[in-house]
């Protein structure tokens, strides 16, 4: 039993990154508690379409997803928050500055880049980043 039972996973409008390393963890981690949510978060919006058809076209079940806004209760009862991009951990550490001790990038362990937003940015851009994330949760999934 690792030290992290309660991973949150975080991008911009949870609709298109977050929900899909989220899927991507659960699959890697079964007995982990992984959750999504967003800085701006499109709540109450089901997953970007483009988004969920490169998942599941890589055998990648998303299951059901509403999303949410992050808030400090969702930070206080996660053991690690992991983020797209650099600014992104500036953002939520200005916002939620007792989270910013358990915040990384979700590349932390395979280079520390930025994972860019695909949203409104055709297909391509979503089949681009999809290895970069399956990779960095990889990475992370060894550690946790």
């Amino acid at each position: 039993m690792g030290i992290f039972q309660r991973v949150m996973v975080v991008c911009d409008g949870n609709i298109c990154r977050s929900p899909t390393v989220a899927a991507m963890l659960n699959e890697l981690k079964p007995g982990l508690t992984i959750a999504s949510a967003g800085l701006v978060g499109l709540e109450g919006q089901d997953m970007e379409p483009t988004a969920r058809a490169v998942a599941e076209q890589n055998g990648l079940a998303c299951g059901e997803h509403i999303a949410r806004k992050l808030t400090s209760e969702m930070c206080r009862d996660s053991d690690l928050i992991l983020v797209m991009e650099g600014r992104q951990k500036d953002r939520l550490s200005q916002k939620f500055p007792e989270a910013s001790g358990k915040t990384f990038l979700l590349s932390h362990w395979n280079g520390k880049h930025d994972i860019p937003d695909p949203y409104k940015r055709g297909r391509d851009a979503f089949e681009r980043i999809y290895p970069m994330m399956q990779a960095a949760a990889k990475a992370w999934s060894e550690k946790l």
